[in-house]
């Protein structure tokens, strides 16, 4: 048996090269009445056969269908024909355009809205109203025919035209089946069936309510098994709703509203209050709060000005934006996602594997075990031919292993497009089952666990100046220098609004600091060392307590009352902390200090505690920053263990070591570019801060598309879940068919309830379990409540 979601490769009767070549295409098509294993099946095996296709992938949960193909053999239409050839409508190709044709069965519609369920539910009155005469009004079941010498009744005829009614789509789809060589539910059903109606006149004993039963309660095994798979569908709906249909561009002095698909890439966009931004874009005028819930999973809208990054489903809170588009209708990020999402399938997982190899030998053996039942059973159990033949028929109904085959791509779905509305992308269902495994997770520090962006962090005045007065005289210092430290202490100076002094003579001294001319008055600021050669005692210098501003830093270093020992104990104290310390003064005289440091995330220490606490056996920082740096950051978000002073290949060596060491696996977290190789190395890697940028979407396992770390738990609880509910899923619908097919022969199991514990029961079970982790909810650190699936 073919499965669902796997992307399959010519066997013998295709000789193509699956190399890729010049006429080489790719077409996506919507097939929405694709909705099952069995379905993907029939379709594989039709498309299998239409020269020139290399390879496709077949996504009964998404409803869609990828092939690649020679386009100088097969055509569109060859490919579409195909799909039709085995009973399912194309209602779009390239998730765009309408082939023109109608889908099947009202497949665009809900299930129980369908012409199927109309038949249906009118086959279920005729079967209710022959139960009825069957066995409470018997005086009125009288004989109307004879067939072969047997008479037919009115409950009889009843059964029959519930048959024709409710059976007929099931008997159309077991035809396509069987072209297609496909041994699956639809034609095991059909055979069924036909096998009842054919017994009643073999045997001389009517099998008309079995038949009737079948017809009826498949078909509503059938409704409910594509409404759960329209819930799963529906998830994945949400995230492609997002983003708005149509654009508000401006043209000159006016605007006109026109569908995306026409707005160019440079176009300016308006976005008025409460509107969702259509496509991803530069703000060009205007400021607003946005809310990136849908694409970063930021709980808190963030604010928005000119030259900042705006994305497509975002939603404009309040104000007034205009903004250019930076991308084309289709290759923004959410568009992206929603791809990757939708793609999430085609990487099938170990538990994956394993399912449909088994399902392979699954249905053959049943089979098998119905026909030995059938003719075997008269003569072992002593069974008569007729419930013999009622005993066979409901192996049959048990033998296609639906709800075991999409027992697994389900949950993918569930837990990958939960994670997508939630800020988090994963690119498959391997790395989803993945990181539910990892022990161990290794962060990456500048960007990572900190910030990314140096700040001011302590400002020490010294010798009658104010804290105002050393940001000014350093603002004027730094203000033409390049360097980080500088730009961070500049930015400090101008949220205090401190004011400025004349700059003049401005000249770097490398490696030490900067020199210039403020007011007249040479000044210098840089490393202590700098103060140290022009003669100044960094062992006694007295600090500001009184008309100056003393931070907690220097109240606590501060052990002489109002005297510091830079050398051996402030600028040592402050060091050990991973900051890095700038003197500022004159020739003469030290003015003050300044502490600038990449901060540590708010939420760093919390989700190192939370992924301890969900199972994670060790965490590690590995930095290229100097040991104290290092050793003061992993203190501070409490990792068990770091590595300092590490070049991009230590990085690597290091994961390879912690690789070896667990066997569950690692996860390596970072920004996605410059720790590209160690993610690599990784069994998950995992980019932070992802959210438009196209390297670390198209490079990382795991991109947490917001600049937040916490997602990092709810990440690992999820994929913990989905691991657990994938296993609940399999040996659930395995056991269940397993003990009623155990069961049939002893006479213990009625055809009805093989229909609908076996089939519709755990199609519907798998599936509303898989659904459950839609429900768990990523954690902010804010309180210890961490909602979960189970």
């Amino acid at each position: 048996m073919e499965s669902s979601g796997t992307r399959q490769h010519e066997d013998g009767n295709h000789t193509e090269s699956t190399a890729a070549g010049p006429e080489d295409a790719e077409v996506s098509l919507s097939v929405p009445g694709m909705d099952c294993a069995s379905c993907a099946g029939k379709v594989e095996s039709s498309l299998r056969r239409v020269d020139g296709v290399r390879s496709y992938e077949t996504q009964p949960t998404t409803g869609r269908v990828v092939v690649r193909y020679d386009s100088a053999t097969a055509s569109h239409t060859d490919l579409v024909g195909a799909i039709e050839g085995a009973g399912y409508e194309v209602t779009e190709r390239d998730g765009g355009t309408s082939d023109g044709h109608d889908a099947s069965d009202d497949a665009n519609e809900s299930a129980w809205r369908s012409r199927r369920a109309v038949k249906t539910g009118v086959g279920g009155v005729f079967l209710a109203v022959g139960l009825l005469l069957e066995f409470l009004v018997t005086g009125v079941n009288a004989p109307v025919a004879s067939v072969v010498g047997e008479p037919l009744f009115v409950a009889d005829v009843l059964f029959l035209v519930a048959v024709a009614v409710s059976g007929q789509a099931i008997v159309r789809n077991g035809y396509y089946s069987a072209r297609n060589l496909n041994l699956d539910i639809d034609f095991l059903m059909s055979v069924a069936i036909l096998g009842a109606l054919a017994a009643s006149l073999a045997f001389g004993e009517a099998l008309y309510f079995e038949a009737a039963t079948l017809a009826v309660l498949f078909s509503v095994a059938e409704l409910l098994e594509r409404a759960s798979m329209d819930r799963a569908r529906d998830s994945l709906q949400e995230l492609m709703d997002l983003s708005p249909d149509v654009a508000t561009v401006k043209r000159g002095d006016r605007t006109e509203t026109v569908p995306v698909e026409d707005v160019a890439v440079g176009d300016v966009v308006v976005v008025r209050p409460g509107e969702k931004v259509p496509m991803d874009g530069e703000v060009v005028a205007g400021d607003s709060a946005v809310n990136q819930a849908p694409i970063t999973g930021e709980s808190v809208p963030v604010d928005k000005t000119v030259g900042d990054e705006v994305y497509a489903g975002t939603i404009n809170e309040e104000g007034y934006l205009e903004f250019s588009v930076t991308s084309a209708a289709g290759d923004d990020t959410l568009s992206r996602i929603v791809s990757m999402v939708e793609d999430a399938q085609s990487n099938r997982t170990e538990r994956e594997q394993f399912v449909e190899r088994f399902a392979a030998f699954y249905t053959p053996v049943v089979v098998g075990f119905a026909v030995l039942v059938t003719v075997g059973g008269p003569f072992v159990l002593g069974t008569t031919w007729p419930q013999a033949v009622v005993n066979g028929l409901t192996l049959l109904v048990l033998a296609c292993p639906c709800a075991f085959v999409i027992s697994t791509p389900v949950s993918v779905v569930s837990g990958v497009t939960s994670a997508a509305k939630n800020g988090v992308l994963i690119k498959g269902g391997t790395h989803l089952e993945a990181m539910g495994a990892v022990e161990a997770v290794a962060f990456d520090k500048t960007g990572t666990l900190t910030k990314g962006e140096l700040t001011v962090t302590d400002v020490v005045p010294l010798n009658g100046n104010t804290e105002a007065d050393v940001l000014r005289c350093a603002r004027g210092l730094e203000k033409r220098s390049e360097h980080p430290i500088g730009t961070a202490i500049v930015g400090r100076a101008e949220e205090g609004d401190v004011g400025g002094r004349e700059v003049t003579a401005f000249e770097s001294i490398t490696g030490k600091g900067v020199r210039a001319t403020l007011d007249g008055t040479p000044h210098y600021a840089g490393k202590p060392g700098l103060f140290e050669e022009l003669g100044f005692d960094l062992s006694h210098v007295h600090a500001t307590t009184d008309g100056g501003v003393v931070t907690q830093t220097s109240t606590q270093l501060c052990e002489r009352h109002d005297c510091l020992d830079l050398l051996s104990e402030t600028v040592p104290a402050l060091q050990s902390e991973g900051k890095t310390v700038v003197l500022v003064g004159t020739d003469d005289e030290l003015e003050g200090l300044i502490a600038v440091a990449d901060e540590v995330r708010p939420e760093a220490r919390w989700a190192v505690e939370r992924l301890r606490e969900l199972g994670v056996e060790r965490t590690v920082m590995l930095t290229g920053d100097n040991e104290r740096t290092a050793r003061a950051i992993a203190h501070q978000v409490g990792v068990d263990d770091y590595r300092a002073e590490l070049l991009p290949d230590d990085k690597v060596a290091a994961v390879e070591e912690l690789v070896a060491e667990y066997d569950g696996g690692v996860a390596m977290v970072g920004d996605g570019i410059n720790d590209a190789p160690a993610m690599a190395t990784a069994t998950v890697g995992v980019a932070m801060g992802a959210a438009g940028t196209d390297t670390a979407l198209e490079t990382a396992d795991v991109a947490l598309m917001g600049d937040d770390l916490s997602k990092l738990p709810y990440l690992y609880d999820l994929a913990g879940d989905a691991n657990r509910i994938i296993r609940q899923n399999i040996v659930a619908s395995l056991a269940v068919k397993a003990g009623l097919a155990l069961a049939v022969p002893f006479q213990l199991v009625p055809i009805w309830l093989a229909v609908l514990a076996g089939d519709a029961g755990m199609t519907v079970g798998v599936t509303g379990n898989a659904m459950r982790l839609s429900r768990v909810q990523a954690d902010d650190g804010t309180d210890d409540a961490t909602s979960r699936s189970d």
